[in-house]
Order: structure tokens, then C-alpha cells, then sequence
């Protein structure tokens, strides 16, 4: 790293989150060579307890959708006060549902290996808030007891807050532990170790302190150093896209050393196991051939000096 460039924050090192010696918290690799990650322990437990609060969220949506289709919607005149408000409170629970999965999402992602599993753990908010919202709106286009005025009004307002409520249910960049995986063999590539820093109110992080993203006002005027899990756990989606260029402008590493990281991310796993087994191999053969050089050299000097010997005697 650069002597000359330093933070000009306060870089504070988050505790790293509690697990087991061999809890899978780093990239290791898989039975078809594929780079795998895992959660620790702490992190996996609270995406469950984040995930049981957004299955409340939205079985509370449904609940009040419910009260609005059996009961609201039943009533002659249709309380439109009541109606309003039901659609509002549905689509704020489906909302905060939504929001509590995602993060869930952010600290236990799914793999891609499961496509369908993967998208429908990463599309789930918006899921469940189509079935808390299209019943209510298609029964009260419907609704025998609502003039036309009535229906317009509730139906457009069920419409605004329902797609609102999809947009946010969306995950637009779901994360994967194939992501997760290839950050932290990056970082452990090109630095040796796992460590990223980021800052308060930022969505990714960074290879190092030195970093202007880093070094502009932030809302605690701090700089957070940490694991890749630990970057997760705080909200970070992803490492910056330009980490190289991060590598190379501000953290003092070489363009060799950044082409050597880049290499390794496009082979697999095993790719690289197997790469550096030959490199093994064929140093060793290397060696066993030069021992079997010396030996055929020390087999020569001893008969030159025998046959120097027997010509001195003569």
C-alpha cells in the first residue's frame, strides 16, 4: 500500500460477527469446483428472525385485505374512510415485509444453482404483496354497492399504493452466494486477507482506506473496516464495480498483481487448485532432475580423480 496516501478519516474496525472455528464464513470450494459461501452462524440466525417478522408483515396485509373484502366491501353504503385507509395500512405492511426480506436476503442470499429457488427467495416481497393487493382491487371494480365515482376512486388509489408497494418488494440486484463468494476471493487474491472498508450511508465497499469514496463526508465522518460478511451484514450490497482501478490509483498495487486477481476469477475453483498442484509437481520434478544431475556430476569427478590417481601411481 501507498506511503504517502493515508485515510483522512478514522477508520474503525467493526467487530467481526461470532462464529465457529470452520463456520464457512470465507469462500471455499465446492463439490463441482464452484467457489461456495456460507453465512455465520449469527448472521443465519438473524435472517431467520428478520424473515419470521416479514411473514408477519405480510400475512397482517393479507388479514387486513381480508377485513376489507368480508366486511368492508359488504357494507351498503361502502365506508369509503375506512376503505382508503384499509389499502393504505395493507400496503405499509407489505411494504415493511418486503424491506425486513430483503435484508434477510442481504445477510443468508440464495445460490443461483437453484434458479427457481433464487428467484422466488429474491422476488417474494413483491409475491405476496400482488396476492395482498389484486383480490381487493378486482372486487372493488366490481363491488355492487360503490357508484362509479366510488370505484374510481378506491380502485386508483389500491392501484398507486400496490404498485408502489411491488416496486419496493422487487429486488432489483438480488444478491447470490456466488457474489459473495468471488468478493471475498478477490480480496483474499489481491490482499491477502478479507477486509473491505466502507462508510455510513454508502451501498457498496472498498479495497482500502485510501479510496476518495471513502474519504468524502459521510454521515458519521468514519470509515468502517471489516469482512466481506461484516460489509453485508451493514447494509453493502457488492464490492465497487472498479475495484481494480481502486488497486491500482490508491491502494499500491501493481497492474501484474491486479491481472493475476482478474485470471483467477475467470478460472474455477479447481482450476486453480489443480494449476497450483502442477506448479508443485513440476517443481519437485525439477529438483529430482537436479539431484540426478549432481549425482551424474559428483559419479564423473570421482572417476577423474580415480583415473588421476592410477595415472600418478604409473
Amino acid at each position: 500500500m501507498s506511503d504517502s496516501a493515508t485515510p483522512k478519516k478514522k477508520v474503525v474496525k467493526v467487530e467481526p460477527t461470532k462464529a465457529a472455528a470452520a463456520s464457512g464464513t470465507q469462500a471455499s470450494e465446492g463439490a463441482k469446483g464452484d467457489r461456495v459461501w456460507s453465512p455465520t452462524p449469527e448472521a443465519k440466525s438473524k435472517a431467520t428472525k428478520l424473515r419470521i417478522f416479514a411473514w408477519v408483515g405480510w400475512l397482517l396485509a393479507i388479514g387486513v385485505e381480508a377485513i376489507a373484502i368480508f366486511v368492508l366491501l359488504r357494507q351498503n353504503p361502502v365506508n369509503m374512510w375506512l376503505l382508503i385507509g384499509a389499502i393504505v395500512v395493507t400496503g405499509a405492511l407489505a411494504i415493511t415485509g418486503s424491506l425486513l426480506w430483503k435484508k434477510a436476503n442481504d445477510l443468508d442470499p440464495a445460490s443461483k444453482s437453484n434458479a427457481v429457488r433464487f428467484f422466488i427467495q429474491n422476488q417474494l416481497g413483491a409475491i405476496m404483496t400482488i396476492i395482498a393487493f389484486l383480490p381487493l382491487i378486482i372486487l372493488i371494480f366490481t363491488n355492487k354497492n360503490m357508484d362509479g365515482k366510488q370505484k374510481a376512486l378506491a380502485g386508483t388509489i389500491g392501484i398507486v399504493v400496490a404498485i408502489a408497494a411491488v416496486a419496493v418488494g422487487i429486488d432489483w440486484n438480488p444478491s447470490s452466494q456466488e457474489q459473495y463468494a468471488e468478493e471475498e476471493h478477490i480480496m483474499l487474491q489481491l490482499t491477502g486477507k478479507d477486509e473491505v472498508f466502507w462508510v455510513k450511508g454508502g451501498s457498496v465497499f472498498h479495497v482500502c482506506a485510501e479510496v476518495p469514496d471513502v474519504n468524502r463526508e459521510s454521515a458519521d465522518g468514519q470509515i468502517y473496516q471489516g469482512t466481506v460478511a461484516d460489509a453485508h451484514a451493514a447494509g453493502k450490497s457488492r464490492l465497487v464495480s472498479y475495484w481494480d482501478r481502486e488497486a491500482l490509483n490508491y491502494c499500491g498495487y501493481s497492474q501484474e498483481q491486479v491481472d493475476a486477481v482478474k485470471a483467477g476469477i475467470s478460472a474455477p475453483a479447481a482450476e486453480t487448485t489443480d494449476t497450483a498442484a502442477d506448479d508443485t509437481n513440476a517443481d519437485d520434478a525439477t529438483t529430482a532432475g537436479d539431484a540426478s544431475a549432481d549425482e551424474a556430476a559428483d559419479d564423473e569427478a570421482d572417476s577423474a580423480a580415480a583415473a588421476d590417481a592410477a595415472e600418478s601411481d604409473s
